[in-house]
């Protein structure tokens, strides 16, 4: 077998040791949990992770002298999103009890809690785990939650299997120490589903050294893995999962009955990167394998033991199996997972292209049922103003017991529907201030996604979430301007660049690059099918419209019939843009593709420029914004 330990010959990084003297994920967690306390050593907080918790302190109630406001964020493993109706109401009692009044919609299909108190953690997860859930493995270095498409399509076979798979390969690759249930259930071992009898038997299964015979982990032995891991399975064509961001991506193939064969394997993608470190960056999955359904398993555990005794343990910003695939190139990483799969891997079958797909709104299950999907700004549920979204969910679950499916565009579906009670649920969610006709959304904020950022999140370099609605305003506003409020953009914003909303696949990327300054990534496809690069490296916020404006006019005169917005920034290139650019007067007549404009110039009194630059900087907007809404108000009189 192939050692885990990493080797001697580098020193590996601190957070190693921590997982090798954990005693399988239970110190010092265990120990300090019993202190009175409002928080965790570093050492604990590393452990914490694996049971599906951050420590966090919140930015805004930071002050001089005090404690930081320690709080911790949870977040569900749910593979596939499936959300039990027992198991929604819990979350929705535990915000309301322990937490900050909100529930957050991940981009991986889960759930997460903020606000919970050290002294609140452990009744608040052991409720969790009695109620449908659990928290294990959501953050850590293992297997992360399993994503699979939300649409509960009853009469897709392939759908029915991506969903079972889903299940299995988050059971396959569940950490196996007792750790979970003997700190959060004194003991109890709460299990709701009992797993697979095949999953069971493939990861007890030796197979060239996947597994471990000694200790708690067969699978991932007392290191865990060098960071997280990721995995997905999708249906041909189905792309609502973001599919070419995981480390393992598995795409279901059926013969013309629709009975399952085995499954196409991506793998190497991630979105973690680190500002001003070149040797990290965002990278796309690429085609690996095909699998027969009977070795998929077996196939699995060698991926995960490929990276698992090879991926980098010294430096944890080059951890992820992304690195290795580029290091070592696709051929030699196949070679590797074949050494552990113990035969050749045939290549991958053809697949039609990818679509993105969100299944807003009202459509049928296929069994005579319906399924609702809602749309979330941000995956923020909560109760605020008109728009009361927490208490429509609470109403609509409670009432109707009826499940949900999260989506990776941190979206709700609801489903299992009657469809008698279609009308009834319809009008809940109206009289909650809800738009339930997609049609009805707004474009740019149906696509758009956010991860969390400040005041919470400790690696947020700026805001996120809560600067995004204001961002889109503005965004839409330049559209406006240029004749183009119909345009569609996938916009997508983190405030450092982990890219937990991915925006490094969105047509408008903004990642947090300095306080209120973020870089540009441009190129990514409506689909989510092409890697977006950088534009600008550090771009004030409040000059967005300066930055943004010239490239949307470019587009809007250039683009070609049917041309999606990315597409055209990776015909044209970056230096037609930038040329574009530098010679772009904002106030001119912008042609559509294709038609004629003229350019009309306005000149300012002397001095007066000055004082308008002022002003825009005092109300962190742009100026050429002070002067539009300026000339529409006198010229409105």
């Amino acid at each position: 077998m192939v050692a885990s330990k990493p080797a001697k010959t580098a020193k590996p990084s601190k957070l190693e040791g921590i997982k090798e003297n954990s005693n399988f994920l239970r110190e010092p967690l265990t120990s300090e949990l019993q202190e009175d306390t409002t928080h965790f050593s570093q050492d604990a907080v590393q452990i914490l992770k694996f049971h599906g918790s951050y420590q966090q302190d919140n930015r805004d109630n930071r002050q001089k002298g005090q404690e930081k406001d320690y709080q911790f964020m949870l977040r569900t493993r749910n593979p596939g999103g499936f959300i039990p109706p027992e198991l929604y109401l819990t979350l929705d009692d535990l915000a309301n009890e322990y937490g900050n009044q909100t529930l957050r919609v991940t981009t991986r299909q889960g759930f997460q809690l903020h606000g919970i108190l050290k002294k609140n953690l452990k009744e608040t997860i052991s409720r969790i785990i009695r109620n449908m859930g659990s928290t294990l493995g959501a953050c850590g270095d293992l297997n992360r939650n399993v994503m699979a498409p939300p649409a509960p399509f009853k009469n897709s076979k392939e759908y029915q299997y991506a969903w079972q798979y889903a299940d299995n390969i988050a059971d396959l690759l569940r950490p196996q120490t007792e750790a979970y249930y003997e700190i959060w259930l004194d003991g109890e071992k709460f299990v709701s589903v009992e797993e697979a009898p095949e999953v069971q038997a493939a990861r007890e299964r030796n197979g060239n050294g996947t597994i471990f015979h000694e200790g708690e982990e067969p699978v991932y032995g007392k290191y865990y893995m060098p960071r997280k891991f990721k995995c997905c399975v999708t249906v041909p064509g189905d792309n609502s999962i973001d599919v070419y961001t995981h480390d393992v991506s598995l795409i279901v193939i059926t013969d013309e009955d629709g009975e399952l064969q085995g499954f196409n394997v991506l793998a190497g993608g991630g979105m973690g990167r680190t500002h001003n470190k070149e040797e990290t960056f965002a990278r796309m999955s690429d085609p690996l394998c095909y699998v027969d359904k009977g070795d998929v398993y077996d196939l699995l555990k060698a991926i995960v033991a490929t990276q698992r005794d090879y991926g980098d343990r010294v430096q944890r910003r080059n951890a992820r199996m992304k690195y290795l695939l580029h290091d070592w190139g696709v051929e030699k990483f196949r070679s590797k997972v074949e050494e552990y799969f113990g035969k050749p891997l045939p290549d991958s079958k053809p697949l039609p292209p990818f679509e993105y797909k969100d299944f807003l709104g009202w459509h049928e299950q296929g069994d005579g049922k319906l399924f609702f999907g809602l749309s979330v700004e941000n995956g923020r549920v909560k109760d605020e103003g008109s728009f009361r979204l927490k208490s429509a969910l609470r109403e609509v679950v409670e009432q109707y017991q009826i499940p949900m499916r999260l989506t990776a565009n941190h979206d709700v579906i609801l489903y299992e529907i009657n469809p008698e009670d279609q009308s009834a649920i319809e009008a809940i969610l109206t009289n909650h201030g809800l738009i339930t006709n997609p049609n009805d959304l707004d474009h740019l904020l149906r696509y758009s996604m956010a991860c969390p950022a400040l005041p919470t999140c400790g690696l947020a370099i700026t805001e996120s979430e809560r600067a995004l609605p204001s961002i889109l305003d503005r965004v839409r506003g330049v559209l406006k301007k240029l004749g183009m409020s119909k345009q569609e953009l996938v916009v997508r914003m983190t405030g450092c660049p982990n890219g937990c909303a991915r925006p490094y696949m969105a047509e408008l990327g903004f990642v947090g690059s300095a306080p209120k300054s973020y870089q540009l990534w441009l190129g990514g496809t409506p689909n989510q099918t092409a890697l977006a690069r950088p534009y600008v490296d550090k771009m004030p916020i409040d000059e967005l419209e300066e930055y943004i404006e010239p490239i949307l006019a470019f587009y809007k005169q250039k683009r070609n019939k049917q041309e999606s917005f990315g597409e055209f920034c990776n015909r044209v290139g970056f230096e037609a843009i930038q040329e574009y650019s530098a010679n772009y007067d904002p106030n001119q007549v912008i042609p559509s593709a294709g038609g004629k404009g003229r350019r009309h110039r306005i000149s300012i009194y002397e001095g007066l420029h000055e004082r308008l630059k002022a002003a825009a900087n005092e109300r962190g907007t742009s100026m050429t914004k002070i002067v539009s809404e300026a000339l529409e108000q006198y010229l409105d009189r």
